[in-house]
């Protein structure tokens, strides 16, 4: 389990002025290149100010912290959308305290290319709904690691990705592990991660940083010292400051 279902993205930073005026995420359904129907929540933001977003949710696809994470983009000046994984096993979302997740993210983990055609559809859908020009990605523990794989995939014309404790272990992930695939991937990258992450070794993040440097790929690690798994949570006040530079970067990012 990642956060709480609770659980509700951190605020802008004090120094980040929120745009007024945004409505809320709306919820759409999307369809993948295979004819796949999928749940997603599309944000507008009515003053967009640079690139906007694909949100790769955690294990659990889409539930409500990633709909309000897209809000919290908006408000910021960037479109965004935030995608459900499990439309060819789970049928549409939005998922629910009770989403049994496990079984459905296990039969997708070998198949990262089908994450990357159901990013594909919602990038269409930002292009069509918001006129936004570039588009990046960003992901969240399983949907970190997603985000990693995203860019080995030149087709998908993302902006460039962004990470947050997405796993890299090769025991887990095979070839597909981001520390295996660094070398494929087009930049720039940002990984985002937690040095409390018992599941994220720090010898594993120092050869993903290792491999994309040796690559040549425009990219940034940082890690924030005593974080732990899903620090990017409201709930976690004591990281408060890690989820400000965290969002600093981002913006910055984008």
């Amino acid at each position: 389990m990642c956060f709480a279902f609770d659980a509700s993205p951190p605020d802008l930073p004090a120094d980040i002025a929120p745009i007024a005026g945004g409505a809320g995420a709306e919820l759409l359904e999307l369809e993948s290149a295979d004819g796949t129907r999928f749940s997603a929540a599309l944000a507008e933001s009515p003053e967009p100010r640079g690139h906007a977003v694909v949100i790769l949710p955690d294990v659990r696809g889409l539930y409500p912290f990633y709909s309000q994470l897209a809000e919290r983009f908006a408000a910021a000046g960037h479109h965004a959308i935030a995608i459900d994984y499990f439309g060819r096993t789970a049928g549409l979302g939005p998922r629910g305290e009770d989403f049994e997740y496990m079984p459905h993210v296990n039969e997708l983990r070998p198949h990262p290319e089908l994450v990357q055609a159901d990013a594909a559809a919602a990038v269409a859908a930002l292009h069509e709904r918001t006129g936004a020009a570039d588009v990046a990605a960003v992901g969240f523990c399983f949907g970190g690691t997603q985000a990693f794989l995203a860019a080995t995939n030149a087709e998908l014309g993302l902006a460039g990705v962004i990470g947050f404790y997405g796993s890299l272990s090769p025991e887990r992930w095979g070839e597909n592990s981001p520390i295996r695939r660094a070398g494929e991937m087009h930049g720039p990258v940002l990984g985002l991660f937690g040095g409390a992450d018992e599941g994220i070794p720090p010898d594993q993040v120092e050869a993903f940083d290792h491999n994309l440097a040796e690559a040549g790929v425009k990219h940034e690690i940082v890690t924030y010292p005593g974080a732990p798994h899903s620090f990017f949570d409201r709930r976690y006040e004591e990281h408060a400051e890690a989820c400000a530079d965290a969002w600093r970067r981002i913006l910055a990012f984008l």
